[in-house]
């Protein structure tokens, strides 16, 4: 009898399919005409700018890896930046940004901001990481990529870091032209880390070394699980700033004090998040050795239900965090596989694990945004509430991140941007690639 069961994969394949299917979000949940990325992928929502830069930071692994041409690559690069560079900066409410700075979410049509949010200082950094790297890897003399180089230049110049201030020492988190800056600075270690290096190192308009400084000033160091790293809850803050930056090796006077770099800190939160869901604190059913991965993300919404005798509060988008929560069971995918360089001892089987509750193959983008087998699919399907819809922000960092652990790309890009490497520089960084005299600014 014929075995017609489907050949096994390889890790390599495994991840390259991953890899594929994330890239294919950005081929088709862009506009061609602006260069802007949906959000996620929900009829007439907005654009996310830090989609966006997840999506320029994604073109160079897509041409790398045959996903599309270096010249369509390049068009659309190139397509996206014309958008931002011409688009109308002021302090006016229909503006797509102001000092430099973009509004958290854009229509997708006009560019216009959307939805009354905040101007965005991480989102914008995020955005800016897409345009440095552009400006990186689009080296050739062909017309397009010396403008893509001019183009992200300028644009990363128009920054005003001084201004996101507002008069302190720290960065603010926004700004909205009704109210005014948010009330709220960026202090703790979080997903700012990329915020500060970026406004350290501008040419124009640059962070002083002491907002670096007060910045790290918050930071916690903790033990859990007999694992001492420097604390943050979401998973998330672990690894979006490695999207662009190398950390292996590489220490400012925090990790000089405490023996470690940012990168084996975010090796240790992702065994932190293993230990997690072995020692399962809150019971949930499916936690375990290959099944966690904890961190902001969509649930199944706001609602508590008794479940197996037990009353249990679910949420809706929520900045999930490990060890101290909140929790409702929710994993985000995604959030393992952006820690794939970090520890892919435990990351791989639980990738593949995954596959058992989303049944991967079976959707466009690779893995939904998020899973909970608690909670009951309404449609009875028996794992559990499964997110109908995909993220930009979640499939940028899963294709970049695959990538950087295969061949380091992006990371070995930044490591010639001479922008990076002044701020790294600035916020007292040595050590590893950075002691390279030929990478000195």
């Amino acid at each position: 009898m014929n075995d017609r069961s489907p050949p096994l994969q390889t890790d390599s394949q495994m991840l390259g399919a991953i890899q594929r299917g994330a890239f294919e979000y950005f081929l088709h949940e862009t506009n061609a005409a602006n260069g802007l990325v949906r959000d996620k992928t929900c009829a007439e929502w907005p654009a996310s700018i830090a989609a966006v830069g997840l999506g320029l930071t994604a073109y160079p692994v897509g041409v790398e890896r045959g996903f599309l041409t270096r010249e369509a690559a390049a068009e659309r690069t190139l397509t996206t930046l014309r958008f931002f560079w011409n688009s109308k900066q002021g302090p006016e409410p229909d503006a797509t940004g102001h000092m430099g700075f973009y509004y958290h979410f854009l229509d997708m049509q006009t560019g216009a901001r959307a939805w009354h949010c905040e101007l965005s200082t991480v989102d914008s950094a995020f955005l800016l990481g897409g345009m440095l790297i552009s400006a990186a890897y689009f080296d050739g003399d062909a017309p397009p990529e010396r403008e893509i180089r001019d183009l992200a230049e300028r644009l990363y110049a128009r920054v005003d870091w001084q201004w996101a201030r507002n008069g302190g020492v720290t960065v603010t988190h926004g700004w909205k032209p009704e109210s005014g800056f948010l009330p709220y600075r960026w202090e703790g270690y979080d997903e700012a880390l990329l915020v500060y290096v970026l406004g350290l190192g501008s040419p124009t308009h640059a962070l002083p070394p002491e907002s670096y400084r007060a910045w790290a000033s918050t930071y916690e160091w903790k033990t859990v699980y007999d694992i001492q790293y420097l604390y943050a809850g979401p998973f998330f803050t672990h690894q979006l700033s490695h999207v662009w930056i190398d950390f292996r090796g590489i220490q400012d006077a925090f990790m000089r004090q405490h023996g470690s770099d940012y990168f084996e800190n975010s090796r240790r939160a992702t065994f932190v998040q293993q230990q997690y869901g072995i020692r399962n604190p809150g019971g949930f059913e499916h936690y375990g050795e290959f099944c966690w991965g904890i961190t902001a993300s969509e649930g199944p919404g706001e609602i508590t239900r008794k479940i197996d005798g037990i009353e249990r509060r679910f949420f809706g988008y929520l900045a999930r965090a490990v060890p101290y929560g909140p929790d409702d069971g929710t994993i985000a995918p995604w959030a393992v596989v952006a820690s794939l360089p970090f520890a892919p001892e435990i990351v791989v089987p639980t990738i593949t694990d995954f596959k058992r509750w989303q049944r991967a193959g079976d959707h466009r983008y690779g893995f939904k945004a998020a899973f909970n087998p608690t909670f009951p699919d309404p449609g009875g399907l028996p794992n559990g509430w499964v997110s109908p819809w995909y993220f930009g922000i979640n499939e940028g960092p899963s294709i970049v991140m695959i990538e950087n652990y295969k061949s380091a790309l992006i990371w070995q890009l930044m490591h010639g941007c001479q922008y990076l490497v002044a701020g790294l520089r600035a916020a007292g960084f040595d050590g590893g690639w950075l002691s390279n005299d030929e990478r000195r600014p």
